[in-house]
């Protein structure tokens, strides 16, 4: 399997968020499967013309997303996105239920809360 990437160098979105979004939804899609293994940061940016930089950016991104992981000199790979993005999303929603309770607000209140802002982030 080969990681295809077109960068339309004339698009006003960013280099390396076509970078991240085209990782992201193959990951997400099962076109890259877990565990696969992604050009190097230097290989990649050569491959496409970038710079390191750009690719080390979306790189990151992407490590924060929970779609790739970095092992060290192993290199980096497709993680198992689903489970990662789960895993942080409950870490959310236990600090924020720990906040709304520590605010002194009640279990309706906090709810209401945390549903207005999941409308507004998803709705707009």
């Amino acid at each position: 399997m080969t990681l295809t990437i077109a960068v339309n160098h004339e698009s006003t979105t960013a280099p390396y968020e076509q970078l991240r979004a085209q990782i992201s939804e193959r990951a997400r899609s099962g076109g890259l499967p877990v565990g696969y293994k992604l050009p190097t940061v230097r290989g990649l940016a050569e491959q496409l013309g970038l710079a390191a930089n750009t690719v080390a950016k979306a790189y990151k991104a992407l490590e924060a997303d929970g779609v790739i992981e970095t092992r060290g000199r192993h290199g980096t790979f497709v993680a198992a996105a689903g489970d990662a993005a789960t895993r942080r999303a409950a870490t959310a929603a236990a600090q924020y239920a720990e906040e709304a309770r520590r605010l002194g607000l009640s279990r309706e209140a906090a709810e209401a809360a945390m549903s207005e802002a999941l409308r507004a982030a998803y709705d707009s």
